[in-house]
């Protein structure tokens, strides 16, 4: 892992790129759902897999903050299980072939890990300190002692 170099954007972020991955992978397997399903089974699976990008990003967005970081991780995280249910769920309807749940599902799995790997490790993805914020009470509260 040492000779990975330092992301300078969320995009850089090889969790990202996979994320980004398995949307692209769900969508075009999705496009063979049957169409009673366009407003149940596709839109969820389709939904929560792109979530887990959108979360990874935001979660790039509140660095300077290591709680909201890791929150909003711990929602990629959460959406890459519902990705999880709703990969199963179609192949509980035979929508996906065992192969595909297979595949999905372990690739979702690595995304899981990698992202509790960057919450185990925050401290390495947030910003330096000398750039957090540290806001005293008094600015805020006109009554607040000096």
């Amino acid at each position: 892992m040492s000779n990975l170099q330092h992301a300078s954007s969320f995009k850089d972020l090889i969790v990202y790129k996979k994320a980004r991955q398995i949307s692209k992978q769900i969508f075009e397997l999705t496009k063979k759902f049957p169409k009673e399903e366009m407003y149940s089974l596709t839109d969820q699976v389709r939904r929560s897999s792109r979530s887990v990008g959108a979360q990874i990003a935001e979660a790039w967005g509140k660095r300077r903050y290591i709680k909201h970081f890791i929150s909003k991780l711990t929602d990629a995280d959460g959406e890459q299980y519902e990705t999880q249910h709703w990969v199963e769920s179609a192949g509980d309807c035979n929508y996906l072939s065992l192969e595909q749940v297979n595949i999905l599902i372990s690739d979702l799995k690595e995304i899981g890990r990698m992202l509790n790997g960057m919450m185990k490790n925050a401290n390495k993805f947030c910003m330096d300190k000398e750039l957090y914020l540290n806001e005293k009470i008094k600015d805020y509260f006109t009554n607040a002692p000096d």
